[in-house]
């Protein structure tokens, strides 16, 4: 479980680390927000069962069975580097009773084909299309970054075969991809409750958007929430994120 040659054992939450190469694909602010969104939408009904698709090195994953403690977890990952470096923050948090990883592409029906529903599922795809940018070189990077294994569309497909009666499907994309986003819920026969927009710093513009989803057909309303702005003008934390952080086990 100890880091080996090239990683880095890093804070996750609590008391909790996370594993993770030095020169691969590294959790950041997009895996926080989505996790700390999905939480949000879930309570005050702790969830029983929670999924989490194309999980990577687990940290959305491991930041949601933190927060809600008496959770059994699931992640699905296609990468066997990434998909390792899961199991084994996994095992080193002592969550092995209640999470884990199994080595599939979220695309295959098989991947959760035992049946079992969930009431929140997650999903942090790539933002970009193959041949829309240079692939990342690095060990890991290139399926986190670029569509390699499908994209939204898949993501949406795969969380609507798994989803509870009123479960919600929280995912993050790129801000610039909103009708693409909003087409492929609708084809995956679900539709977003709530949006929010993330700006990195005051000023700027939003660089991904979270949704949480459920099916159509429970769908009433959705709500679009003012932006969560992560630093101010002068590049201090915002309070809204120091509190979104707080939440989420982290130290101040």
């Amino acid at each position: 479980m100890w880091p080996a040659s090239g990683e880095d054992l890093c804070y996750l939450a609590g008391d909790w680390r996370i594993l993770q190469r030095v020169r691969g694909h590294r959790w950041s602010l997009d895996d926080l927000v989505t996790a700390w969104f999905a939480a949000s939408i879930a309570e005050p009904v702790a969830p029983a069962r929670i999924a989490d698709l194309g999980c990577g090195i687990g940290a959305v994953l491991m930041l949601l069975a933190w927060r809600f403690p008496q959770a059994r977890c699931v992640g699905i990952e296609a990468q066997p580097v990434s998909a390792a470096l899961a199991r084994r923050s996994i095992a080193l948090n002592g969550i092995e009773d209640r999470c884990a990883v199994r080595l599939g592409d979220l695309r295959d029906p098989a991947a959760l084909s035992d049946g079992a529903v969930f009431n929140v599922v997650t999903g942090t795809p790539p933002y970009l299309p193959r041949g829309s940018a240079t692939e990342p070189l690095r060990e890991q990077q290139a399926p986190c970054h670029i569509e390699l294994r499908g994209g939204i569309e898949d993501y949406c497909a795969a969380a609507a075969r798994v989803l509870a009666p009123g479960a919600r499907f929280v995912v993050c994309h790129a801000a610039g991809q909103r009708v693409r986003v909003l087409a492929a819920a609708q084809r995956a026969g679900l539709g977003v409750e709530r949006r929010r927009d993330v700006i990195p710093r005051a000023g700027k513009g939003a660089l991904f958007t979270v949704y949480a989803m459920r099916r159509t057909s429970e769908l009433a309303s959705c709500d679009v929430l003012p932006p969560l702005v992560v630093r101010a003008a002068n590049g201090q934390r915002t309070d809204e994120f120091r509190t979104l952080r707080h939440q989420m086990g982290m130290p101040p």
